[in-house]
């Protein structure tokens, strides 16, 4: 299938690992330049010369915390002068620590800095230009918490939620002008991230890392943890002409797990 996007240029956030890695590939397999912004900068360009590039594709590299506003408003101006203006945002990074009500105000606030501030940011620089020209996409890798209440993931569930609420208002401000914005909710995903999630919930519940992550599988009816891959390539259908009626939407891919969409 020809999604239509050679030549378009994306900017994807939490890009030097899982997720915003498998994007970045599936973006390139299509055409696509893109800008892999990640906070680790030696992480990120390692990563980054790993990937293939079957189109000759522009690739930058930019190392930015998208906790930090004045961060992410260099590192917007750096991809547009690296592959020349951003057609597709895909909002990425953010990770927030498990934790019921225990969890102090500073972990709140740097969580919700981080994802929902950061996803905020990016997209407020990002739609003017996007409606301007008519074509734009932006796809929020959000998460199941919004929809399965938790007690040990109570900030992340909190977060998620409100970007359900953002990706659903700002697909109808951009719809008329040709800006589709959706959001896309993995459930349990083979990433550094969800081994990161499995062994606090394993310290705070004493259970070894191995039980946890058997508890967290048994809830889904594949039995298994997605691939990054699978994520992917579920964004680039978002990120492409093939979707350019899917407006608003916010798709689980977990397996069949989800009871709340």
């Amino acid at each position: 299938m020809d999604l239509g996007l050679a030549g378009r240029r994306a900017m994807i956030t939490g890009a030097s690992i899982g997720i915003g890695y498998a994007t970045a590939q599936e973006l390139l397999n299509e055409g696509v330049h893109v800008a892999l912004v990640a906070r680790n900068k030696a992480r990120l360009e390692a990563n980054a010369g790993q990937l293939a590039n079957p189109h000759g594709a522009k690739i930058a590299t930019i190392a930015a915390d998208m906790s930090d506003a004045g961060a992410i408003t260099r590192a917007f101006a750096q991809t547009v002068y690296a592959i020349g203006g951003i057609d597709i945002l895909v909002n990425n990074a953010g990770a927030t620590p498990s934790g019921g009500l225990e969890l102090d105000d500073s972990i709140w606030l740097s969580s919700i800095n981080l994802k929902l501030m950061g996803y905020i940011r990016t997209a407020r620089l990002a739609m003017p230009a996007m409606r301007e020209r008519g074509w734009g996409r932006i796809v929020n890798v959000i998460g199941l918490g919004a929809y399965q209440s938790n007690p040990q993931y109570l900030a992340g569930g909190a977060i998620n939620a409100a970007l359900l609420a953002v990706t659903k208002t700002l697909a109808k401000a951009g719809a008329k002008d040709g800006v589709t914005v959706n959001g896309v909710n993995p459930g349990p995903t083979a990433t550094p991230r969800w081994d990161e999630l499995v062994a606090q919930r394993a310290r705070s519940q004493n259970r070894s890392i191995d039980e946890e992550r058997a508890l967290s599988l048994a809830k889904s009816p594949s039995g298994r943890a997605g691939k990054p891959e699978e994520v992917a390539a579920l964004i680039a259908f978002l990120a492409s002409e093939r979707a350019a009626h899917v407006n608003g939407a916010l798709v689980g891919i977990d397996g069949g797990a989800s009871t709340g969409f």
